[in-house]
């Protein structure tokens, strides 16, 4: 019976997690247009980029000295000007840190992320975010 308990416990939680959405940092997110290459994390290799086009630079306080090459993020746009979000969330990969010192955002989405969450192409938004990792 015990151990029944625990599994509906733990199957409560995902399926919670799961509906409320993102639930981590939050920062801010820009744009960024191409050309995409070079990048820091594997230079002038177009296989680093995910099929879907949602990949993101990174500033220096995800960056993790390179670390975060790789590194998958779920997000979500809470606020901006002008009511740009969208709804729903996405999932990016990073693949470069920020190009410009100091980064005038936490996360710089490639135009196609950005524009799957915000409604305003050249805006600055709050977002939520969190490291995805998919278990399945």
């Amino acid at each position: 019976m015990r151990s029944f308990s625990l599994v509906a416990v733990l199957l409560s939680f995902c399926l919670c997690s799961h509906i409320l959405g993102v639930v981590g940092d939050v920062g801010y997110a820009g744009s960024y247009s191409p050309p995409y290459l070079p990048t820091k994390c594997k230079g002038m290799d177009v296989e680093q980029f995910p099929e879907d086009g949602y990949f993101v630079a990174v500033s220096e306080g995800l960056w993790d000295n390179g670390a975060a090459c790789g590194r998958k993020y779920q997000m979500r746009c809470i606020s901006g000007p002008r009511r740009p979000c969208k709804g729903g969330t996405i999932v990016v990969q990073v693949v470069d840190f920020c190009k410009t010192y100091p980064c005038p955002t936490t996360l710089v989405l490639s135009n196609k992320a950005f524009n799957a969450i915000s409604r305003s192409p050249n805006a600055r938004i709050n977002v939520e975010f969190a490291q995805y990792v998919n278990y399945i």
